[in-house]
């Protein structure tokens, strides 16, 4: 036993030796150079850069919470008048973003006569969203002398973003956003025309409209010198319902807004409408008037066009009735609508002030499928161009629900003259009068392709009675080419076999292959 013992004692040795070896370099460095100091923290994550999810939540937590109207102006700011409101200007000095070679600027609008509500306006920088400082000191009063009385935190009462897309070196505004929803934009040769909404509430309804308003904006500052696009965050709010929203401004000779949105109800409407376009229509060549006006023709938009999915677009003037009329245009897959301002000759309008034929047009792409519903075009009698008469809208057969967000996207499109809506023949003219005992009609269709036609071909108008053929009869019928246009000319005459209105239909064919868009119209007698 003890033999085996003093065997295996150097062994234990001879290993204890080796560990102490392997150990001591260890500890000879760590008395060197000191212990290990502990695991250092993580460091704390940055906040998630502010966007449309921002806006959205305080969105859905503020449609938890019962509306409240905003606050007034004090009143006497709101009975001032238009010319003493359009004398207050914002200083060019107090510019947002003003850099000589900065992308966009920013200026702001003064609270006053219908503007009576004021908006928070943010400017988010990455991570951060700061609240901008309102001051009467940023306004210049003009003749006005009641700069003093305006209370120092007032706030603004919209906004306009600027942009070097007409002229390299000067900025001119792109799109505003002033007065409830409405936004409005340019497209490069164009002056300012018809309006855009957020959203459009009970809109025709007998009883009553409801206007939502934006009451909060964020403007993300651009990302450099070369950005091509602006964004600009809103927050809307109403007692049925709130929403955000995220439109990308893109200048350029078609003005591109796109924009996201999310609804929160409160409460269930009857009817929502989305992508509303209000314009004004106060007559044209296919209305009578019983006034004098030395302008042959007033409107900032003269008609509304449709594409739909089956391939179809579709034409319809746009009026000035003796009662609100509103008229519904089913499409189970909607490709595309807008309130367009086609004549853009200035012999139209004679009118050097208002510019009627630089207008812009307005076209609505949805993104994504919008499902079954309608176009809903509503124009309103008016007696002066001061007013918006006009509105078109689209109207889905599923309307949002009370507790379900409803997400939807679509852009906007400014701009003047654009031969791919629709990519063939259009509608140039309608007229219309009386000729013995029936209703005459006169269309006149153009278009690059349709022009090419040669004048010894024939074509054919194919005109139907789209309320039945019940309603009217049509008399005679017959196309001949324009040899001053280089367009076709369709004539008809109808003789009515009612007293109500009249929808009608036309458009021109060869050979059975369309060549134009469908002429829609509604006959009031």
């Amino acid at each position: 036993m003890s033999a085996d013992r003093s065997a295996t004692v150097p062994a234990r040795r001879r290993r204890a030796a080796a560990t102490i070896a392997l150990v001591l370099p260890l500890f000879l460095a760590t008395a060197a150079f000191g212990a290990p100091s502990p695991k250092a923290s993580p460091k704390p994550s940055p906040p998630p850069i502010f966007g449309f999810d921002n806006v959205a939540n305080k969105a859905r937590q503020l449609a938890t919470e019962p509306f409240k109207a905003p606050p007034q102006v004090p009143e006497w700011l709101g009975k001032i008048n238009y010319d003493q409101w359009r004398d207050i200007r914002f200083r060019t000095d107090q510019t947002l973003w003003r850099e000589p070679t900065g992308p966009f600027q920013v200026q702001f609008f003064h609270p006053g006569l219908f503007y009576d509500r004021t908006v928070v306006v943010n400017v988010v920088d990455g991570h951060t969203s700061k609240p901008l400082t309102f001051s009467p000191s940023q306004f210049d009063y003009g003749r006005n002398d009641f700069a003093s009385r305006v209370p120092q935190s007032l706030g603004y009462a919209g906004l306009r973003l600027h942009a070097p897309f007409k002229t390299p070196k000067y900025y001119d505004e792109v799109i505003v956003f002033l007065g409830a929803t409405y936004f409005r934009a340019v497209g490069r040769d164009q002056v300012f025309g018809l309006s855009a909404r957020g959203i459009a509430i009970d809109t025709g309804l007998s009883s009553g409209e409801e206007f939502p308003y934006f009451r909060e904006f964020w403007l993300q500052t651009p990302s450099g010198k070369d950005a091509k696009s602006a964004v600009v965050y809103a927050l809307l709010d109403s007692p049925s319902l709130t929403g955000a929203y995220k439109f990308t401004i893109t200048p350029g000779e078609q003005t591109v807004v796109d924009a996201q949105g999310r609804l929160f109800l409160r409460r269930a409407p009857q009817k929502i409408g989305f992508a509303p376009l209000t314009s004004m229509f106060f007559h044209g060549e296919n209305t009578t008037r019983p006034f004098d006006d030395f302008r042959p023709e007033v409107h900032d938009s003269d008609g509304l066009l449709v594409s739909n999915g089956n391939g179809e677009w579709l034409w319809r003037p746009l009026d000035n009735p003796e009662k609100l009329e509103i008229s519904s245009f089913r499409t189970p897959a909607l490709r595309g609508f807008g309130l367009i301002q086609r004549d853009r000759d200035f012999r139209s309008y004679e009118d050097l002030e208002t510019r009627p034929d630089l207008r812009p047009s307005t076209w609505v792409t949805p993104y994504g499928d919008w499902g079954s519903g309608r176009v809903e075009l509503i124009e309103i009698p008016t007696k002066s161009d001061a007013n918006d008469n006009i509105v078109a809208m689209w109207v889905p057969d599923q309307q949002p629900k009370v507790g379900t967000p409803y997400d939807f996207g679509y852009s906007l499109s400014w701009f003047g003259d654009d031969p791919a809506r629709p990519p063939h023949g259009r509608v140039a003219a309608t007229r219309r009068d009386d000729f013995e005992g029936t209703k005459r009609f006169v269309v006149d269709f153009g278009g690059k392709a349709l022009d090419a036609v040669p004048g010894d071909q024939i074509l054919r108008g194919d005109v139907t009675v789209a309320s039945g053929d019940d309603a009217a009869e049509i008399v005679d019928q017959h196309v001949v080419k324009n040899p001053v246009t280089d367009g076709w000319r369709l004539t008809f005459r109808l003789r009515p076999k009612t007293s109500g209105p009249i929808e009608l239909r036309a458009y021109l064919d060869k050979a059975s292959e369309t060549l134009t868009e469908t002429w829609s119209y509604l006959l009031r007698q």
